[in-house]
């Protein structure tokens, strides 16, 4: 009587993990996501360390519960891990105003993005 196991979103070889509400705009967020596409996670988490960009902190958040994922979930090998897709969505934008000169009113938007991130274990050939 129970119902059916949902099937997995990604194949039997991948994690993912995914990050709402992150206040920054998808533009900006899109420049340290591209830093780490393709590569492998070690080297990753390393770029994201020494990044200068604020928003670095909160993508490595998402990698380091990406791998997590791969190691408790899905009982994938944390050593052959690499980031296969990283991207980026737009997410709701806040629209907030200034009074500006001769009564006009000076438009701010406040955008924010939302982050997924799906690693993927591959067999080294040495």
């Amino acid at each position: 009587m129970s119902k059916d196991k949902n099937p997995r979103r990604v194949a039997d070889n991948e994690a993912m993990a995914k990050l709402r509400m992150l206040k920054t705009s998808p533009q900006k967020l899109n420049l340290v996501a591209g830093l780490i596409r393709g590569q492998k996670v070690e080297k990753a988490l390393t770029d994201l360390t020494f990044s200068k960009k604020r928003i670095a902190v909160d993508v490595k958040k998402c990698l380091q519960s990406a791998i997590a994922n791969a190691e408790n979930n899905h009982g994938l090998d944390v050593d052959d891990l690499i980031v296969a897709e990283a991207w980026v969505g737009k997410n709701l934008t806040m629209k907030r105003g200034r009074p500006r000169a001769r009564g006009r009113f000076g438009k701010i938007l406040k955008p924010f993005a939302e982050l997924t991130i799906t690693v993927r274990q591959v067999e080294e050939t040495s």
